[in-house]
């Protein structure tokens, strides 16, 4: 069968965030699943497969870490639609059935892809004991992301903070069911987004994710509260880099962006 590399949230190879997909006729078990994506070995593999005609989605979807399955995924839901387009598998708005409910992935002219995905609920929260010495950097304030994705969402004092952190991974695992997403205001909005975010996630065996879609269902309310604004660009500073646009329609947020393939292969098992 075949199985790809795709890095999502990006226009070029070797940046954004790269995401196994495997399309199947049916989920195989868990533990076959879950021997791909730890062979894999990337922050998530996507599984799809299509359903019957005439339902209300049209690919079952489902996504492993290389440690274990996660309720919400958008940088895999992203490849996994831009297969479905490249290869012409589907055309137009794909819909899909997922642990933390339907999303769909539409296609635009530009080339882009904009996914729609439950806007993650934010409560604020105490500063956890011990979290801004595992994060290494002063906690301005937390917010608590709710159950798709369980993360805690922390403020920094700026972009160079989120930039520099070089957190204690091992700490951060006691403080968040996932991990924590860190982000600041863009020093220079002229640049061409409004936020910065780094994202941890020991709690799934991903110590620093590159680009992560689900974790903008929570910067993306957040952001927009603070900045007044529904429509924004969020960059997340990894290594390998990657922008998320973000625009907040109430209970749902719609993440757009890029995709490429860059490794179409058979998995032999």
């Amino acid at each position: 069968m075949r199985i790809r590399t795709v890095d999502a949230f990006t226009d070029r190879p070797f940046a954004g965030n790269p995401a196994g997909v495997v399309l199947l006729d049916s989920f195989p078990d868990d533990t076959w699943l879950q021997s791909v994506a730890a062979e894999v070995n990337l922050s998530e593999t996507a599984f799809a497969h299509p359903l019957p005609a005439g339902g209300a989605a049209d690919w079952a979807l489902r996504w492993f870490t290389p440690a274990t399955e996660v309720d919400m995924c958008g940088h895999a839901t992203l490849a996994t639609a831009h297969v479905l387009h490249s290869t012409g598998a589907t055309t137009g708005t794909v819909r899909f059935t997922a642990r933390c409910g339907p999303l769909t992935a539409t296609p635009r002219e530009d080339g882009t892809i904009t996914l729609d995905f439950p806007t993650s609920p934010l409560t604020e929260a105490a500063v956890p004991a011990g979290l801004s010495e595992a994060l290494g950097a002063r906690i301005n304030g937390v917010r608590d992301t709710g159950p798709h994705i369980g993360d805690l969402l922390v403020e920094v004092a700026d972009e160079q903070t989120v930039r520099s952190l070089s957190p204690d991974i091992a700490a951060l695992r006691a403080h968040s069911r996932r991990g924590i997403i860190a982000t600041a205001e863009a020093d220079a909005p002229s640049l061409g987004y409004d936020y910065v975010s780094r994202c941890f996630f020991p709690g799934v065996g991903v110590d620093e994710d590159p680009v992560t879609g689900s974790a903008h269902t929570a910067l993306a309310p957040f952001w927009s509260a603070r900045l007044g604004r529904d429509d924004l660009t969020g960059l997340q500073a990894s290594a390998r880099s990657g922008l998320v646009r973000t625009s907040l329609r109430g209970d749902r947020t719609l993440l757009t962006g890029s995709a490429v393939t860059v490794i179409d292969g058979e998995l032999h098992a």
